[in-house]
């Protein structure tokens, strides 16, 4: 496990014009955590919620998207049948990805629908904090964030990244996916060369899951203090 600094190879205007964050403002500091499935975001997350942080996970909020909006319900419902949605009221969530991996219009529909919808919410837990006077991290778990261009709205983005054999491994144990299916997925996602371009610090979860979230935890106090230096 390490972390480094992916502007040391920069010069300090370059860096900036390659991660523009949000300016200086009173309120949360806001972090978003990103990474290929599998690099253990998940365990950094709970991590920060432990030292008192607000996090905010991308998956569980399309779930309420896609589970509670109405107008979701029903595009979803005319696009995949009244029954895509189960007994409890929950969507079949297997049933739409295995469609819309197939199916790039069908995908594209999807995010149409969904991603605006997750964007609010987003914007509306930092709303909140700043309204609340909240000034600890606000977590921003998203694996999609920097395809939203949601780092524009963030103080600090926390790449979590690990060797592609170890990601495969984590999905076949965790998600019940064939390691061929895990590495197909992986393939079609963000490639690592391009999260470490786009974060400000990388943690390599290549040790201990309680490693990787130690150096995360550190990492985001230097960059609070750098920020709070140069405010």
């Amino acid at each position: 496990m390490c972390t480094d600094d992916s502007a040391s190879s920069t010069t300090p205007a370059a860096a900036a014009a390659a991660r523009p964050r949000r300016a200086s403002a009173p309120g949360p500091f806001v972090v978003g955590l990103v990474g290929p499935a599998g690099a253990g975001k998940s365990t950094v997350a709970a991590a920060f919620a432990r030292t008192g942080a607000r996090v905010l996970n991308g998956d569980t909020l399309g779930h309420e998207v896609t589970d509670t909006d109405p107008d979701v319900r029903a595009a979803l419902a005319a696009e995949y049948g009244a029954d895509v949605y189960r007994a409890d009221g929950t969507l079949d969530r297997r049933r739409v990805a295995a469609r819309v991996f197939a199916d790039p219009a069908a995908l594209a529909r999807l995010n149409q629908l969904v991603h605006p919808r997750i964007l609010a919410r987003m914007r509306a837990a930092v709303a909140q904090a700043e309204r609340d006077g909240f000034t600890g991290v606000l977590l921003i778990d998203a694996a999609l964030l920097l395809d939203w261009g949601f780092e524009r709205e963030c103080d600090a983005i926390v790449a979590v990244l690990a060797p592609e054999e170890r990601l495969v491994e984590r999905l076949v144990a965790t998600r019940g996916w064939s390691a061929a299916e895990a590495r197909q997925r992986l393939s079609a996602a963000r490639r690592a060369d391009s999260f470490r371009a786009l974060a400000d610090v990388t943690v390599m979860n290549d040790g201990s899951a309680e490693q990787a979230a130690d150096a995360a935890l550190r990492a985001v106090a230097d960059l609070r203090a750098a920020r709070a230096g140069a405010a």
